[in-house]
């Protein structure tokens, strides 16, 4: 203890009384004194360090004079102080070592973690943008709306050179038909009767009823019936028969016995046109010869079974309807009347085809030509990034 002085402990100083000194980790900490508990005529003191005790309390020296006498520690008569003075070695500081405080980001590292000071970093706007569609492109669907208008266009095209062939054989079939019928020859050649298609002929026989056969079911008016074929026998080539397309009869008329009109004897005159019997379709049934149906006329197959010529007659009749309710009454087969039948709907077909390729045509060009817009999904992307 310093002479006139003491230590008694203090507590602890306020932040603001601290000043760091040199980095010795240690504080001075000065005791500072107020008049009338204000600020005003603050003094520093400086005096020298007093080491206390190794404890972690703070010490204050205070007088032990009473306040106005002379200090006894001194040579010299003087006033003792009117302040306390706190003279003391902080605690070892507790701030982390070196090694683990935390450095500032030096300037490369700044540069690595910032893009757009990263030299090899490239910004967008280096490259003009592209409009360009998040999906595919040219799709499936794509590709085949672009066939479709160009196949619809062949297939329209194929359809004109139809319906200019079919216009051209209605042409030669209507001529045929308005000649006189000619004398059937006795012996036809059966690849020569595409030549002679819709040509009237005319011949004398004698009908063989047990050798009949019956086609179908065929619809006439609404009616489910059958077309009656019966071979005949030539009279002036005996030995030679041909087959005859007599006409349709009702389904419940069927049975040769519940139609006897039906059945003439004799010498007859048939009257007809050369024909190609219709082709069956993928519905069509097989033929049963064994048991006696027959769904299409199978020229060769039939002509086999009646044992006569592959030669097929279609029977014509006047188109008289009160001939036609009497032969229908009593079972007799209605002839068709002589006329051209073959249908000719190329021309529907040709403005089907060429409406569906315009059509599709002009889808194709909206899909393709389409002005971007808010709801179709497109972003504006760059190639290079």
């Amino acid at each position: 203890m310093v002479r006139g002085w003491k230590f008694v402990p203090s507590p602890p100083p306020s932040p603001l009384s601290r000043l760091w000194d040199k980095p010795g980790n240690k504080f001075i900490h000065l005791g500072l004194s107020t008049t009338n508990h204000t600020m005003a005529g603050t003094r520093t003191i400086l005096g020298s360090l007093i080491r206390p005790p190794s404890s972690t309390k703070a010490y204050r020296a205070v007088p032990t004079a009473p306040i106005g006498s002379r200090c006894l520690s001194t040579a010299q008569p003087q006033k003792c102080p009117s302040h306390r003075v706190l003279l003391h070695a902080s605690p070892a500081s507790r701030r982390p070592s070196p090694s683990r405080r935390r450095r500032p980001l030096s300037t490369s590292s700044r540069i690595d973690r910032q893009p757009g000071d990263n030299p090899s970093f490239t910004s967008v706007l280096d490259n003009p943008p592209e409009l360009v569609r998040t999906g595919r492109r040219h799709g499936p669907g794509l590709i085949i709306l672009a066939i479709i208008p160009v196949t619809a266009f062949i297939l329209g095209c194929w359809q004109v050179q139809r319906l200019q062939w079919k216009t051209d054989l209605i042409a030669k079939c209507e001529d045929r038909l308005v000649r006189e019928p000619l004398p059937l020859p006795p012996r036809v050649d059966p690849d020569a009767i595409a030549d002679f298609d819709y040509r009237r002929v005319w011949t004398t026989g004698r009908f063989r009823h047990d050798k009949e056969m019956l086609v179908g079911p065929r619809m006439r008016e609404g009616e489910q019936g059958y077309m009656v074929i019966t071979p005949l026998e030539r009279a002036d080539d005996p030995g030679a028969t041909v087959l005859v397309n007599r006409g349709w009869i009702s389904k419940k008329l069927g049975d040769q016995s519940l139609r006897p009109d039906s059945l003439t004897t004799g010498e007859v005159r048939v009257e007809g046109m050369l024909r190609e019997p219709w082709k069956k379709n993928m519905f069509t049934p097989v033929n049963r010869p064994d048991k006696g149906e027959f769904y299409f006329p199978d020229v060769n197959e039939m002509a086999a079974l009646a044992g006569s010529q592959p030669v097929w007659i279609e029977q014509t009749m006047s188109p008289d309807i009160l001939q036609v309710y009497d032969y229908e009454a009593r079972g007799i087969p209605l002839g068709r009347p002589a006329e051209v039948n073959l249908r000719n709907n190329h021309a529907q077909y040709i403005f089907t085809w060429f409406g569906l390729s315009v059509a599709t045509s002009i889808m194709f060009y909206l899909v393709v030509k389409k002005a971007p817009s808010d709801i179709a999904r497109r972003v504006r992307h760059n190639r290079s990034w």
